[in-house]
């Protein structure tokens, strides 16, 4: 009755939890990851800011416009009299019997309030403007590259927290086997021993081995607990998540060299360096551009200049065109060149390195799924081997000819082979995740999966 009363309790919670819990595919879990992890969101917003700034630099071709408004308090008003008028013409007068009067004229109060429209429109800027926009442009490739890296990083993150949650639970099931087998064992022994056929310490060696099986299936659930904790976190989701899509493995894979071209030809870590490489040509012209004149157009309109005379007698418009030539440079214009030419100089000898670790990576992660392939199938031998031992050991333990500890090693073993056999399966899983990660394969994961169904 205690053994009926067990099962049916352990059946009633595990039904009990897949009633409330949301059964979730690895691939419904990416794209809710897609659309609501904040990281990921991030970087768009990251793209976005980069986007606009690019079109911004656009207008930098386009003329400035300003209004602008004066207000100027001089110390007196300015005045000219007919005398100074007379005198700065460089005329002598003839003497006259009547002397003239001294006329003054006020040019100007000491109240002044003027405004005005001025317009610049950029010619010629020796390509700092040209410049100024592939820079801005590198920046946003830069942009675009870190949010594939992003997603290629979460990606690989939620194989490991999706995928440990199915390990966990497969650890669980195991350890649920070891406890039932257990309990059997344990009921065989207080039989045998109220029949007088084993030992009371034979007995006790059982019910020790019973209780640490419901320890560990405990410890087991807890695992898988945190495990599911930290998926619904990374999901988002309140509700308890049941992964649909099992641990599984493909009895080959492509050839490596198949992974490493794509991944040289595909990763965003690489883009991104292109872009830094264009960021720093970009500085090159902008900083040689420095060397050559601007040529503008520019042009004013008088809005208001006040009643004065100087105001009636100044012109309301008037254009133009400009030139600065830069003579001397205080700003270190040659090590400014050769500090921009030593930044594309580092980008490229970063970028010889990336592929060369890249090309390692790849073939470290390839090896080390080739290790899980060999591991998995090595062991099935192993399984059966340990499932044919607890037959006979149980048998002699009835008949007397095995002890309890050789019945409860032999659970134990075939645990822990199973145990072994799982995390095979989840290394190969996490091993096959960052390939298909680094050499933009993500979208060929069903086909694996769909490939190791038709090997089974």
């Amino acid at each position: 009755m205690l053994k009926i009363s067990r099962l049916s309790v352990l059946l009633t919670t595990l039904l009990s939890l897949s009633v409330s819990a949301k059964s979730v595919d690895f691939d419904s879990a990416w794209k809710n990851v897609l659309n609501n992890h904040n990281g990921i969101a991030a970087e768009r917003a990251n793209v976005q800011r980069q986007e606009s700034l690019a079109s911004g630099t656009s207008d930098l071709n386009l003329p400035s416009i300003t209004l602008s408004a004066n207000y100027t308090y001089l110390d007196d008003d300015v005045t000219v009299s007919s005398k100074q008028i007379i005198e700065s013409t460089g005329v002598s007068l003839p003497v006259l019997p009547i002397p003239l009067p001294n006329i003054t004229s006020t040019l100007s109060e000491r109240d002044i309030f003027t405004s005005s429209i001025r317009a610049i429109w950029p010619i010629f800027t020796g390509g700092r403007i040209s410049a100024a926009e592939s820079a801005a442009e590198g920046k946003t490739d830069e942009a675009r590259s870190q949010l594939k890296m992003k997603q290629q990083a979460s990606y690989e993150d939620l194989a490991k927290y999706y995928f440990s949650v199915v390990l966990a639970n497969e650890v669980v099931k195991t350890y649920s086997e070891v406890e039932q087998g257990l309990a059997k064992h344990r009921d065989n022994a207080v039989k045998l021993q109220q029949q007088g056929q084993i030992a009371k310490v034979e007995r006790l060696q059982a019910d020790a081995a019973y209780d640490k099986a419901k320890v560990d299936l405990r410890k087991a659930q807890q695992n898988s607990d945190i495990a599911s904790a930290a998926l619904r976190s990374m999901l988002q989701m309140n509700e308890n998540i049941t992964p649909e899509t099992p641990l599984f493995i493909n009895q080959k894979l492509p050839e490596m060299t198949a992974f490493i071209d794509n991944t040289l030809a595909t990763y965003p870590g690489l883009d991104l360096l292109d872009a830094k490489e264009k960021q720093a040509s970009s500085l090159i012209k902008a900083e040689k551009g420095s060397y050559y004149p601007e040529v503008y157009l520019y042009g004013n309109y008088n809005l208001y200049e006040g009643d004065s005379l100087s105001a009636e007698i100044a012109p309301d418009w008037m254009v133009g065109v400009g030139v600065n030539v830069p003579l001397l440079d205080n700003k270190g214009r040659s090590e400014k060149v050769a500090a921009a030419h030593s930044a594309v100089q580092q980008v490229q000898y970063l970028k010889k390195q990336a592929k060369e670790d890249l090309s390692l990576l790849v073939e470290k992660t390839y090896r080390e799924a080739l290790q899980a392939i060999d591991e998995y199938y090595g062991l099935a031998s192993s399984i059966a081997l340990a499932q044919e031992n607890i037959l006979l050991r149980e048998k002699g333990f009835k008949q007397g000819l095995s002890t309890s500890l050789d019945v409860v090693d032999a659970e134990l073993y075939l645990a822990s082979i199973k145990t072994q056999r799982s995390l095979a399966s989840f290394n190969y899983m996490i091993s096959l995740v960052k390939l298909l990660a680094l050499s933009d394969g993500t979208d060929t994961f069903v086909q694996y999966q769909l490939q190791a169904r038709e090997g089974k």
